[in-house]
């Protein structure tokens, strides 16, 4: 069982283990050996978010990398998706995004791509973990001076944009007004570029960071601060993006939230219209709602659930033959077009769809019949199975046997926190506040911090 990598990388407050010097030059150590097996002079490649962090474990990385026989190049900051894509665009031995996405400022990560653009696959991050523990307990090394990324390759920004606006020719924004919400992340080195060749009004927010304020009060952690940007703009749209970029949300012209499993509809929608939806099907994970379900199937779209965390979905897609899938939180992935979820494609992407039908936003997803549903974060000291305590099991049985076939619990541990999330949908309000209620309480009671 892995004890470093959650579901998208490795992730802590910054300074501490497992991000603390030691453990991060013992990364790119163990990494750059790993890829060694396979490549004589392996190439990587680096890119960051705007953490203020970011830069010392760049620097300390790449000493990491560079002992290990491997060479650097830096994007500087760009986002995850980017990463991706240059890599398996370059052929380099692996991508690595130094970003904690979501997370607040304090933490940051370290995520990982193949040349091929996908996330490693579990047994590859287990090996390497095995190699980073076999350092850590090692005394004849010593942590080398930290190296300062190479200079940035501005090039690869401009290369990714033309990528993007590739994936929608004829795509015009004229006429309308959007509102783009960066989080003061990843997103504000590329979405002005990117937005500036499709015309339209385009109003820019929280692209100005200062290494603390990425995703405070902004982004995809907040949607509905877009939401009311664009009634106060009078806008068509809003966009906002997580810290990485990876994912995004939006809102509608009557600004109302629309999330993930939203996209998902209207994508599906449109690539069946165009004979281009494989097997009827999409993807979507556990925490996906009722009500997508229900609207795919209206249209002939059979839905299945992959555990949550976009590499599981894309497992499950490409064991699948899908050629679309999600997350409710913004992580979409289509086939062919990206290796990971990509914010800014599939904003692009949505447009598109809005663009050619003539429609707006809320139009087009009127039909989407939302379960209420509600998620309670708590946070915890271990994850210890939740089966495995009475307290907790009984409180989850006591919701599935209430809720029947009018609900769902979904009782999962984060796998980038040290989080339980409590998820529970039903049709009846009252009873869904109720179960989600007693269900954390139980948690708090025996794991909580």
């Amino acid at each position: 069982m892995k004890k470093l990598f959650g579901t998208d990388g490795i992730r802590a407050v910054a300074g501490q283990s497992p991000l603390d010097a030691p453990t991060v030059y013992a990364i790119g150590l163990a990494l750059a050996h790993s890829l060694s097996k396979t490549s004589a002079n392996p190439r990587v490649l680096l890119g960051m978010d705007t953490r203020e962090s970011s830069d010392w474990i760049a620097a300390t990385l790449t000493s990491g990398l560079t002992s290990g026989g491997a060479s650097v190049e830096s994007a500087g900051v760009i986002t995850t998706p980017a990463i991706a894509f240059l890599a398996r665009t370059h052929g380099f031995a692996a991508g690595i995004v130094i970003s904690a996405s979501h997370n607040p400022w304090q933490d940051n990560g370290i995520k990982l791509f193949g040349p091929d653009g996908y996330k490693l696959p579990d047994e590859t991050e287990l090996a390497i973990e095995d190699e980073i523990f076999r350092q850590l307990a090692t005394s004849n090394w010593q942590l080398a001076p930290a190296n300062l990324p190479p200079p940035v390759n501005e090039a690869d920004r401009a290369e990714y944009v033309q990528f993007l606006l590739a994936a929608v020719p004829g795509l015009s924004l004229d006429g309308r007004r959007i509102v783009v919400d960066c989080a003061n992340g990843a997103a504000s080195s590329v979405a002005p570029q990117l937005f500036q060749h499709l015309g339209g009004e385009v109003v820019i927010t929280h692209a100005s960071p200062d290494g603390r304020n990425i995703n405070e009060a902004c982004g995809a952690l907040h949607p509905t601060v877009v939401a009311a940007e664009v009634l106060a703009q009078k806008a068509s749209m809003g966009i906002t993006f997580d810290g990485d970029a990876d994912r995004a949300l939006f809102a509608d012209e009557h600004g109302r939230v629309v999330n993930g499993d939203a996209v998902l509809l209207l994508a599906g929608r449109d690539l069946q219209a165009r004979g281009l939806l494989t097997n009827s099907t999409v993807v979507a994970t556990t925490m996906s709602n009722m009500g997508l379900e229900a609207a795919l199937k209206r249209s002939n779209i059979k839905m299945l659930r992959a555990p949550v965390g976009d590499k599981y979905v894309l497992e499950q897609m490409n064991a699948t033959g899908a050629a679309l899938g999600g997350e409710q939180s913004g992580h979409i992935i289509f086939a062919g077009r990206s290796t990971t979820g990509d914010g800014l494609l599939t904003a692009l992407l949505l447009l598109d769809i809005v663009h050619r039908s003539g429609k707006t936003l809320a139009e087009l997803i009127a039909d989407l019949k939302v379960f209420p549903q509600v998620i309670v974060n708590v946070k915890v000291r271990e994850r210890k199975p939740l089966d495995s305590i009475p307290a907790v099991a009984a409180a989850i049985a006591a919701a599935e046997k209430d809720l029947a076939d009018s609900g769902r619990v979904v009782i999962r541990y984060s796998g980038t926190e040290a989080l339980a999330r409590v998820m529970i949908e039903a049709e009846s309000e009252p009873l869904m506040h109720h179960h989600a209620t007693t269900i954390a309480n139980a948690i708090r009671t025996e794991l909580g911090i």
